[in-house]
């Protein structure tokens, strides 16, 4: 059985692609990969079909018409990896900015550990950035410090996206009702598995910009992500998340790494 189901979305990624596949696949545990491609005008998808025979059982694809947004593309493969019975899940991002080597720490996190969800986080013991500009590291430093401040969610890095879900729970999150895709999308997934009690865990992890292929980052993620924060918080005053499996709801935990 594998270790878990790593989600990778991808948008003109052709010079990533096949390196990370590759050395997601070659870690001593054996992991499965999806990568959810947007139909990435630059051949992406093309050479992840040509990977395909050489890691038959392994490596899956899914092409997607055009670009929806990299939110929908983990809600699509939390679904997909849901329905083919998989224990854990992962996010993370084809560039090499989350080190694969990582996903065994984040797995033991969750499958040793017993935490229900696992996040790669760059803020938990000092700054772990290499090669941002500083403008760029105080911005998401700073939001995440915005996020704990607006919905009291004890997480240094709520925008992180190199994460370990156990599939519980997103059986108990109600995917249907995700609201944001960019940037938002990852704060707004960490604060529903914090409100229905499961147990997170931040695991420190170095994070490295890209060397290949252009950032898709924006001021308009950014811009959605802090004002999605406060809609997020006032909506749970009025609907409050409820669990959509039958579990009883626990109390949040959060422990650091």
């Amino acid at each position: 059985m594998a270790a878990g189901l790593v989600l990778i979305p991808t948008y003109n990624e052709r010079d990533n692609v096949e390196l990370v596949i590759r050395a997601v696949l070659g870690l001593p545990k054996e992991f499965h990969v999806l990568i959810i491609d947007d139909g990435s005008p630059d051949g992406t998808g093309a050479v992840v079909r040509g990977l395909l025979p050489a890691f038959g059982g392994r490596l899956f694809l899914e092409e997607r018409a055009g670009k929806q947004g990299l939110g929908t593309a983990y809600i699509f493969g939390f679904r997909w990896a849901l329905a083919r019975g998989y224990d854990f899940v992962f996010e993370m991002d084809a560039d090499f900015s989350h080190n694969p080597q990582d996903l065994l720490r984040l797995y033991d996190t969750c499958a040793v550990q017993g935490y229900d969800l696992a996040i790669g986080s760059r803020y938990s013991d000092g700054v772990n950035v290499v090669n941002w500009p500083m403008s760029r590291v105080l911005m998401s430093y700073f939001a995440s410090k915005y996020v704990r401040f607006v919905t009291g969610m004890p997480i240094h890095d709520a925008t992180a996206g190199f994460k370990c879900y156990s599939a519980r729970v997103l059986r108990a999150i109600d995917l249907s009702r995700i609201h944001f895709v960019g940037y938002a999308f990852q704060i707004e997934m960490k604060w529903l598995a914090y409100c229905l009690g499961f147990r997170l865990k931040e695991v420190p992890i170095i994070f490295t910009d890209r060397t290949r292929g252009q950032s898709k980052m924006s001021k308009g993620i950014f811009r959605e992500a802090l004002v999605g924060v406060v809609q997020m918080k006032l909506s749970s005053w009025v609907h409050p998340p409820r669990r959509t499996d039958t579990a009883p709801q626990g109390q949040p935990s959060v422990s650091l790494g």
